[in-house]
Protein backbone atom coordinates (compact mmCIF):
# COMPACT_ATOMS: atom_id res chain seq x y z
CA UNK A 1 0.00 0.00 0.00
CA UNK A 2 2.71 2.07 0.98
CA UNK A 3 5.60 3.99 -1.74
CA UNK A 4 5.69 1.68 -4.46
CA UNK A 5 9.42 1.40 -6.40
CA UNK A 6 7.59 3.22 -9.76
CA UNK A 7 4.56 5.01 -9.33
CA UNK A 8 2.11 5.81 -12.04
CA UNK A 9 1.20 9.69 -13.03
CA UNK A 10 -1.85 10.79 -11.37
CA UNK A 11 -3.90 13.95 -12.26
CA UNK A 12 -4.67 16.34 -9.68
CA UNK A 13 -8.40 17.16 -9.48
CA UNK A 14 -8.58 21.29 -9.97
CA UNK A 15 -9.64 23.21 -7.03
CA UNK A 16 -11.05 26.47 -6.66
CA UNK A 17 -7.79 27.52 -4.67
CA UNK A 18 -5.56 26.29 -7.61
CA UNK A 19 -7.57 28.34 -10.16
CA UNK A 20 -7.95 31.69 -7.85
CA UNK A 21 -4.28 31.72 -7.07
CA UNK A 22 -3.19 30.52 -10.43
CA UNK A 23 -0.90 27.41 -9.36
CA UNK A 24 -0.14 24.02 -11.47
CA UNK A 25 -0.09 20.99 -10.11
CA UNK A 26 2.39 18.04 -11.37
CA UNK A 27 1.79 14.12 -10.32
CA UNK A 28 3.97 12.73 -12.63
CA UNK A 29 7.15 12.03 -10.80
CA UNK A 30 7.57 7.90 -10.91
CA UNK A 31 9.26 8.49 -7.15
CA UNK A 32 5.82 9.63 -5.46
CA UNK A 33 6.67 13.24 -5.02
CA UNK A 34 4.82 16.61 -5.78
CA UNK A 35 5.32 19.62 -7.64
CA UNK A 36 3.36 22.36 -7.27
CA UNK A 37 4.40 25.86 -9.40
CA UNK A 38 3.86 29.37 -9.51
CA UNK A 39 4.50 32.22 -12.08
CA UNK A 40 4.54 35.35 -9.64
CA UNK A 41 2.36 38.08 -10.28
CA UNK A 42 1.37 41.44 -8.95
CA UNK A 43 -1.54 39.68 -7.02
CA UNK A 44 0.61 37.68 -5.30
CA UNK A 45 2.75 39.97 -3.54
CA UNK A 46 2.04 41.51 0.07
CA UNK A 47 2.26 45.19 0.96
CA UNK A 48 5.99 44.50 1.16
CA UNK A 49 5.88 43.71 -2.41
CA UNK A 50 7.34 40.01 -1.73
CA UNK A 51 5.10 36.71 -2.14
CA UNK A 52 2.83 36.20 1.00
CA UNK A 53 3.18 34.27 2.86
CA UNK A 54 -0.11 32.75 2.99
CA UNK A 55 0.40 31.43 -0.47
CA UNK A 56 3.40 29.72 0.35
CA UNK A 57 1.91 28.13 3.05
CA UNK A 58 -1.08 27.24 0.34
CA UNK A 59 1.61 25.13 -1.80
CA UNK A 60 3.59 23.70 0.40
CA UNK A 61 0.20 22.42 1.90
CA UNK A 62 -0.63 21.79 -2.07
CA UNK A 63 2.39 19.92 -2.35
CA UNK A 64 2.49 17.71 0.81
CA UNK A 65 -1.27 16.82 1.08
CA UNK A 66 -0.34 15.60 -2.60
CA UNK A 67 2.41 13.54 -2.01
CA UNK A 68 0.73 12.26 0.90
CA UNK A 69 -2.19 11.72 -1.02
CA UNK A 70 -0.17 9.75 -3.73
CA UNK A 71 1.49 7.30 -1.20
CA UNK A 72 -1.64 6.08 0.89
CA UNK A 73 -3.37 3.89 -1.32
CA UNK A 74 -3.31 1.83 -4.70
CA UNK A 75 -0.42 2.86 -6.99
CA UNK A 76 -3.22 3.86 -8.90
CA UNK A 77 -5.43 5.77 -6.51
CA UNK A 78 -5.44 9.08 -5.45
CA UNK A 79 -6.45 9.42 -1.21
CA UNK A 80 -8.74 12.42 -0.68
CA UNK A 81 -6.46 13.54 2.02
CA UNK A 82 -7.43 16.47 4.62
CA UNK A 83 -4.56 18.73 6.29
CA UNK A 84 -4.20 18.09 10.35
CA UNK A 85 -1.03 20.15 10.85
CA UNK A 86 1.28 22.21 8.58
CA UNK A 87 4.31 23.37 10.44
CA UNK A 88 6.04 26.15 8.35
CA UNK A 89 9.35 27.70 8.14
CA UNK A 90 9.82 31.10 6.13
CA UNK A 91 13.37 31.48 4.97
CA UNK A 92 13.65 33.93 2.48
CA UNK A 93 11.35 36.06 0.08
CA UNK A 94 10.37 35.60 -3.61
CA UNK A 95 9.37 39.04 -5.64
CA UNK A 96 9.71 37.60 -9.38
CA UNK A 97 9.80 34.73 -11.44
CA UNK A 98 8.47 31.25 -10.86
CA UNK A 99 8.42 29.29 -7.86
CA UNK A 100 7.96 25.84 -7.13
CA UNK A 101 6.88 23.84 -4.16
CA UNK A 102 7.88 19.71 -3.91
CA UNK A 103 6.28 17.62 -1.48
CA UNK A 104 7.47 14.48 -0.04
CA UNK A 105 6.00 11.67 1.53
CA UNK A 106 8.05 10.42 4.70
CA UNK A 107 5.86 7.72 6.57
CA UNK A 108 2.39 7.00 7.92
CA UNK A 109 -0.25 4.28 7.66
CA UNK A 110 -3.66 3.39 6.41
CA UNK A 111 -5.26 6.85 8.20
CA UNK A 112 -2.32 9.11 8.83
CA UNK A 113 0.73 10.34 6.41
CA UNK A 114 3.41 12.08 7.32
CA UNK A 115 5.27 14.72 4.24
CA UNK A 116 7.83 17.17 3.89
CA UNK A 117 7.13 20.07 1.39
CA UNK A 118 9.99 22.75 0.91
CA UNK A 119 9.42 25.68 -1.47
CA UNK A 120 12.59 27.43 -3.79
CA UNK A 121 12.63 29.75 -6.88
CA UNK A 122 14.31 29.41 -10.16
CA UNK A 123 17.58 29.91 -9.00
CA UNK A 124 17.14 27.02 -6.16
CA UNK A 125 17.15 29.21 -3.13
CA UNK A 126 14.71 27.80 -0.28
CA UNK A 127 12.16 30.20 0.36
CA UNK A 128 10.06 28.55 2.83
CA UNK A 129 9.87 24.63 3.90
CA UNK A 130 6.73 22.17 5.92
CA UNK A 131 6.05 19.37 7.62
CA UNK A 132 2.16 18.13 7.57
CA UNK A 133 0.27 15.89 9.19
CA UNK A 134 -2.28 14.41 6.28
CA UNK A 135 -5.63 12.10 7.26
CA UNK A 136 -7.28 9.45 4.62
CA UNK A 137 -10.91 11.34 3.68
CA UNK A 138 -13.78 8.50 3.71
CA UNK A 139 -15.17 8.59 0.70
Amino acid sequence: MNKQPSMPAHEAPKSGAELMVGYRIDLTDPSGTSTVTLEIADKHLNRNGTLHGGIHAMMLDAAGGFAASRNMGDSDELVPVQTLSLTTSFVGAAVKGTVVARGRYTGGGHKIAYATAEMTDADGRVLSTANGVFKRVPK
